[in-house]
């Protein structure tokens, strides 16, 4: 069987995604195209004409399954490569355009918007990372079409899409030994893009409020970096210059080596999707404590949650810290790693 995966914004969690399952699925032959996670609005539209220019000897080999992410234009691309119209189409949605936040500084994405649709229109399955994913994809392509100007009539053809979608995360690979207990309860972690959806604001406002307060932790601030920062980092750098242990991104030993230690990962954001970052901490053996919102309440039980605002991640932090006894046990992570779910990935691409 040959497999032609597309991955039109390497992002690090698509990179992981498509790799992994390469590794994994060892026994089909796969074909991977993939494109720079740079210039978005530019990548989700132009996708295709890039393949086109640059790939077209790949493009026009014979294909049992295109294996695509969201953000392909796969309408497009089988308009101009009609044989692969003939393959299998699976689209992968590890994020949808209609449940991301919008800065005040950011046009509408209409355009990203409409990608997923014909993506989701033209395949032959759709597959969410989680129930949250597929749930807010459904909602908000309802919400768009209903402010178009013909007023087309969404609902019937939106439930017959929906008919052909599943849920199946990004899994993780085993990390080796398991953690037996948190090493370090009093170490707090971020490790998440240093981005304003992240809502890096609640999480630094409770720190310093917890500083000022005396109450004791040490801080590592990992993630990936980009040109424009928040500038609340700055702020944090300066102000918790006592409690830090590591700041900025780390090479990846040194990354999987603080995350072996332990800690507290915490997560503020204003948008996630399935959140590989928070899970492969929790599956090294940190404590996970995410927002009660977005996919969290379908990963995570009820101990691992708090309400979401910032007077309720002081008041569980603050109450962590003081009594590390009081954090739950280490979440069990077996149900997230790819030996469950090798088996559901192979299917999904030689099933009819």
């Amino acid at each position: 069987m040959r497999v032609l995966l597309l991955s039109a914004y390497e992002a690090v969690s698509h990179r992981y995604w498509a790799s992994s399952l390469m590794a994994e699925v060892s026994d089909v032959s796969w074909t991977l195209l993939s494109l720079p996670p740079r210039h978005f609005a530019w990548r989700i539209r132009g996708n295709p004409l890039s393949w086109w220019l640059k790939e077209q000897g790949t493009l026009n080999q014979h294909y049992d399954v295109v294996l695509a992410t969201s953000m392909v234009d796969i309408a497009t691309l089988v308009g101009l490569f009609p044989h692969l119209g003939r393959a299998r189409k699976v689209v992968y949605f590890h994020e949808n355009q209609f449940a991301y936040p919008e800065s005040s500084e950011q046009m509408p994405q209409v355009e990203a918007k409409m990608v997923n649709l014909y993506a989701a229109l033209a395949a032959d399955v759709l597959v969410f990372n989680t129930a949250y994913n597929r749930d807010s994809f459904f909602e908000g392509a309802r919400r768009f079409l209903k402010k178009m100007p013909e007023n087309l009539p969404a609902a019937k053809p939106l439930e017959r899409l929906r008919h052909k979608a599943r849920v199946m995360p990004v899994p993780l690979t085993p990390s080796g030994s398991a953690a037996v207990a948190n090493a370090n309860p009093r170490r707090l972690i971020w490790n998440h893009r240093w981005e304003y959806d992240k809502n890096p604001d609640d999480f630094f406002s409770v720190l310093f409020r917890l500083s000022e307060q005396r109450v004791p932790f040490e801080l590592a601030v990992v993630g990936q970096q980009f040109r424009d920062v928040p500038p609340v980092f700055a702020e944090a750098q300066t102000r918790l210059a006592a409690h830090l242990i590591c700041w900025g991104p780390q090479p990846e030993a040194e990354y999987h080596a603080l995350l072996n230690g332990g800690g507290v990962v915490v997560s503020t954001t204003w948008h996630e999707f399935q959140g590989l970052a928070m899970m492969e901490a929790a599956q090294r053996g940190a404590t996970p404590l995410v927002p009660d919102r977005l996919c969290f309440p379908e990963l995570y039980p009820a101990a691992y949650r708090y309400d979401g605002t910032q007077e309720g991640l002081y008041q569980r932090l603050k109450g962590w810290l003081l009594n590390p006894a009081s954090q739950p046990a280490l979440l069990d992570t077996q149900a997230w790693q790819w030996p469950q779910w090798r088996d559901a990935y192979r299917q999904l691409l030689v099933e009819r």
